[in-house]
Parts: C-alpha cells; structure tokens; sequence
C-alpha cells in the first residue's frame, strides 16, 4: 500500500462517514449505502486510479440519486 493509497482511503472512508450518519439520522437508503460502501472499499482496492475513480463516482452519487 502506498501512501497516496492510504491517504485516498482516509479521505473516502471520512466522507462515507459523513453521508452513514446523515442517512442514518434522515433515514434515507441513498448516503446510508453510499456511507458504508466509501468506508468499505478502499480495504479491496490495490489500484490508485481505480481507487480514486471509485471514490469519486461513490461521493458524488448522493447529489444525482434521489430516492
């Protein structure tokens, strides 16, 4: 693991942690899922360009779904 990957993994996971507890307190299925796949993913991820395009479309994913 590199540090670009390390630091990328706490800069998602720390976003996914912010849409879990928003989903969490309005009750909505979107930021809650998104919350947890953000914490999750960056544990499966090698690739850093994988890794940052995964973050990318997950953190913005809750603007365009509604549900």
């Amino acid at each position: 693991m590199t540090t670009a990957q390390l630091l990328l993994g706490v800069l998602f996971s720390s976003i996914g942690l912010g849409y879990f507890l928003y989903g969490k307190k309005r009750k909505v299925t979107v930021p809650l899922v998104c919350g947890l796949v953000l914490m999750i993913f960056p544990y499966f991820v090698e690739n850093t360009a994988i890794l940052t395009i995964i973050g990318i479309i997950l953190s913005l994913l809750p603007y365009f779904v509604i549900l």
